[in-house]
């Protein structure tokens, strides 16, 4: 005899799956640490004045 099988788990079980997989991908997009984000804050600003510095005043 085939066993039987509640498909409200199995649906759940699947879903929960895809869940943590969608998860991992996002970490992996978009996930940095904090000192990667200051890192790049920090770029951000030099830029930022260097090209301010650049600027002519007519």
């Amino acid at each position: 005899m085939a066993e039987v099988v509640n498909l409200n788990k199995v649906r759940k079980a699947r879903a929960k799956v895809e869940a943590e997989e969608t998860a991992r991908n996002n970490r992996v997009r978009f996930g940095r640490t904090r000192q990667e984000k200051e890192a790049a804050r920090r770029q951000e600003e030099k830029v930022s004045r260097d090209l301010d510095g650049k600027k002519f005043d007519e």
